[in-house]
This record gives C-alpha cells, structure tokens and sequence, in this order.
C-alpha cells in the first residue's frame, strides 16, 4: 500500500483549520500552529493517521464485509457517490434517516419495498391499477430511491462507519457506537476525536482536502479486495487439486486391487491338482453272466 503524498496533501489545503475560538481543545494534539487566527493542522500526524485508517479498512475489505459512507453535507455528496461506487459499497449521502443502524430490520423493509414496487412493474400489476395510482407508487419508489437507493445492498449491519464531520453527522456516530461499530472519520479542528476510533485530522469543508482522503481509503479497499479474490481463486486450485488427487489416487488403489485379486486367483489356479484323462483307458466291463444250469454239468460223450 502506497503511503500518502505529503505534497498532495498540501495542495488540496487538507492542513486548515477552524477559526481558533472555534477549535476542540481535544484536537491540541494534532495543531501544529495558528496563522491569522486559523489553527494549521499537522500534516505528519495526518499522514500517519491515514495510513492507520487505510489499513484497518484494507483489513475489513479483505474479510469480505461491508463499510458503511456517511456524508450529507453539500461539499461532500458528490465526492463520496464518485469514489465509493467505485468499490460498490453502501453510503449516504442524503439526510441520515434515525435508526439507520439502531432499527436496521425497519430500513430493510423500505428497501424490501422497493423491490417490491419494482416486481409491480414486471408481473403485470400497474396494468390493472388506476393511473393516479400508479403515479402515486413511481412517485414512492424514488423517493425510497433517493433515500436508501445507496444501502440496497446493505443486507446486514456495516463492519464499519467512515463518516465526514462527525459534528455534522453526530447522529451516525451516536448509532455506531451504540452498537460497537468501528468508526473512521475525518476530524476537524472544532471537532472531538475521541469520539472515534480511527480520527483523520484534516480540514472536512474543501472538496479537494476530502477528495484526496477518500481516494487513498477507496485505494486501500481495491487492495483488500483484490487479494481477497485472489485468495479465494487460491483455495478453489488447491481445492480442485486436492480433488483431482483424491480422484487418481482411488484410480491407483482400485488397480492395486485388481492386481491383488489376478494374483491370487493366478495362485489358487496353480495349487489346485490337474487330473489327466488318458483317452486310451476304456472302462472295463463286468463278465457276463454264464447261462442257467451250465456250472457244473459235463458235456455228454
């Protein structure tokens, strides 16, 4: 895994801050200065912290779970839909509905309605319902759309949360720590990082700053997810080599058996005795038997 371009982050101005009145004094740890009242976010910490992020989230890819995105400020909408889809993971972009996570059987079932809605339009149903109520359905469907079209594929709750402005988004942070769900998040100046597991000090309102994080975080997850396909065709070979084994060695010892068994019908052929028939030999016939009253008469002179 790459680590992250010092420059980079420069340039996408990911080292401001908040005004300095505004600032957490939780953060005091990753400041490395104050210029012109603005608080100057220590660009080292931030790299090591990124390459900290990147690489619980490779991790997590790699065990084949799913990492939840949550940004619904302006500035952030469109940059996470970019590079998260990219992965095809879950995100949100739009207003965080209450128990996301909390009352995740209750969002199932707005999804599930979806679904539903879209079997409607295939087996026939919208052709015998009145047009007001069609329109009143395909109005419903996008407007589930909108709001969980993102999370279809969210079956079970997330592994993990990767949330931007945690003061904006404290809700989602709330939920997943309810729930002892890792959380990843870029933190500001005015923001506490406590409240995460996994904090990225970096300025979370300029597109660019955000942009250049997410990317390394989509980067390490492409990683993660790469080896586990490769680890996965790995054990599907050794499977089907172990099989094809498993297969010429009982070929092997079924003609071991067979040879067992022409060798001892071969020796029990040559124990058993032969018996010669002479065809000369003629069976021998009993004497007939001399006329009545001929032993012991003399012939008459």
């Amino acid at each position: 895994m790459a680590r992250t371009n010092y420059n980079e982050l420069l340039d996408a101005g990911v080292h401001f801050g908040h005004l300095k009145r505004k600032w957490n004094p939780n953060m005091a740890p990753y400041i490395f200065m104050e210029r012109n009242g603005i608080h100057i976010i220590d660009l080292n910490k931030t790299i090591a912290k990124i390459d900290e992020a990147a690489a619980a989230l490779k991790q997590v890819a790699k065990s084949g779970k799913k990492i939840l995105f949550v940004a619904t400020k302006k500035q952030a909408k469109e940059v996470v839909a970019q590079h998260v889809k990219q992965i095809n993971m879950p995100y949100v972009t739009e207003r965080w509905p209450g128990g996301m996570l909390t009352n995740f059987a209750t969002i199932r079932k707005a999804v599930k309605k979806m679904s539903a809605i879209d079997k409607m339009g295939t087996d026939g149903t919208f052709d015998n319902i009145s047009k007001k109520e069609r329109l009143q359905i395909t109005r419903e469907r996008a407007k589930l759309e909108k709001q969980f079209g993102s999370i279809a594929d969210l079956s079970r709750l997330p592994a993990a949360v990767f949330i931007i402005d945690i003061m904006k988004e404290h809700i989602a942070v709330a939920e997943a720590q309810k729930l002892n769900i890792p959380t990843f998040a870029i933190v500001d100046t005015n923001s506490d990082p406590n409240l995460v597991d996994f904090p990225i000090p970096a300025n979370d309102d300029a597109s660019k700053s955000i942009s250049v994080i997410l990317k390394t975080m989509v980067e390490a997850i492409e990683e993660g997810l790469t080896e586990r396909k490769l680890e996965k065709d790995k054990a599907e070979e050794e499977e089907r080599d172990a099989e094809e084994m498993e297969v010429k060695a009982k070929s092997l010892e079924d003609a071991e058996d067979m040879d067992e068994e022409d060798s001892e019908a071969a020796k029990s052929k040559a124990r058993k005795p032969k018996v010669k028939e002479d065809e000369d030999d003629e069976p021998v016939k009993k004497p007939s038997k001399a006329p009545k009253g001929a032993v012991g008469k003399r012939p008459r002179k």
